[in-house]
């Protein structure tokens, strides 16, 4: 069983998640902050787009009624943010940090 399987079963994924892959800082941000990669996962997966205003939480709802690219961003700390973006054709979902993209 995949990642991604694991997680659709756990949740109510409102859309496929396609593989899931981390950059090296968001890998690095988890270790040194003992984070959880399935929470920002799951998060994302079931439509809690995190820290991001009306207007992109409602585009991110759109987007996943016409097949469009979804973002969600979790801050982390004062100064730290995971962003989670899933591509539009949904084949791939990355974590990534803000300066990596």
């Amino acid at each position: 069983m995949t990642v991604t399987d694991a997680i659709n079963k756990v949740t109510i994924a409102k859309f496929s998640l396609g593989q899931v892959v981390a950059t090296p800082g968001v890998i690095d941000l988890v270790e040194k902050k003992s984070l959880a990669y399935n929470t920002f996962i799951i998060r994302h997966a079931s439509g809690d787009w995190g820290d991001m205003c009306k207007e992109d939480k409602d585009s991110n709802d759109e987007a996943v009624e016409n097949g469009w690219r979804i973002m969600s961003s979790y801050n982390v700390g004062p100064a730290d943010k995971i962003w989670v973006i899933t591509e539009y054709d949904r084949s791939v979902t990355t974590l990534l940090l803000p300066s990596e993209y």
